[in-house]
């Protein structure tokens, strides 16, 4: 599986996302990912599934240094006490002494603790070595810009949502220059990508599926890591074979048509993102 190295780091481009994933499914799922070669794993304390991902990660034949593990604070855990507290019960929960990375689910809002308290927080989590890099997630630009002013260790990545239908070129750009990871979640816009003729008109000349050609799309921008969810091995298998074929610059471009991303925008806003 290809590689990204960001702040002399290499995670696994392509990673699984474990939203909405509960129970002994969740376990499976995890497990048998790992099993087939991902090792590049997704949680989140609002997830409510970090027991079971640290079950499937324990049931794998896989070794816990080969696994990029990350997840994030929930809205509540954002002060002092609580960023500490709660990384610690995330690391009971997965079963490990340590997290691959830490992120800020959401940006702060006025009546949680400050961007400073809960990265300030963070940064000495990575001081004690409970946790090697720590990021955001749906920050914008100017988030982001703010959030790596503020912490004295690097953010490795904003993971936000992106696929071919939401524009993340400004925020992309700025990432590359900084040396910071772009981690795009629902890279299948939840599904959104399927019907696209585009990507089914591609996928016919690579005898691939829209959702294979939309992965690829994204893991062909430098500096850009997909962390699509899966539940079923048919969709494990397929989401990791995006790797034998290449698309041209003019395929790239025919999938970033501008005319596509306020559809897609409209699509997307009308559901919860995680």
């Amino acid at each position: 599986m290809d590689e990204i190295q960001i702040q002399g780091t290499s995670v696994p481009a392509l990673g699984l996302g474990t939203w909405q994933l509960t129970g002994p499914a969740c376990t499976e799922t995890v497990e048998t990912a790992l099993e087939m070669g991902y090792r590049h794993i997704d949680t989140a304390q609002a997830y409510g599934n970090e027991r079971q991902v640290g079950l499937g990660i324990e049931a794998a034949a896989v070794d816990r240094e080969d696994v990029f593990l990350t997840t994030k604070l929930d809205g509540s855990n954002r002060d002092e006490r609580s960023v500490r507290r709660s990384t610690r019960e995330s690391l009971n929960k997965l079963g490990t002494d340590y997290l691959d990375l830490l992120l800020i689910h959401w940006p702060n809002t006025p009546w949680m603790a400050s961007l400073s308290e809960t990265l300030g927080s963070m940064n000495d989590l990575v001081e004690e070595g409970l946790v090697r890099h720590i990021g955001v997630s749906n920050f914008s630009p100017a988030l982001l810009d703010e959030a790596r002013d503020i912490s004295s260790a690097p953010v490795f990545t904003d993971q936000v949502q992106y696929h071919p239908y939401w524009d993340q070129r400004k925020l992309l750009d700025y990432c590359r220059i900084h040396d910071v990871l772009l981690t795009a979640y629902s890279p299948l816009a939840r599904g959104g990508v399927l019907d696209d003729p585009a990507l089914v008109q591609i996928g016919n000349k690579y005898r691939k599926s829209p959702a294979q050609v939309a992965l690829r799309w994204l893991l062909e921008q430098d500096g850009v890591a997909a962390i699509p969810k899966a539940s079923s091995r048919e969709h494990l298998e397929a989401n990791l074979a995006v790797f034998d074929f290449e698309l041209t610059d003019a395929e790239m471009e025919q999938i970033r048509d501008p005319s596509k991303v306020k559809t897609g925008v409209q699509f997307v806003r009308s559901q919860l993102p995680f």
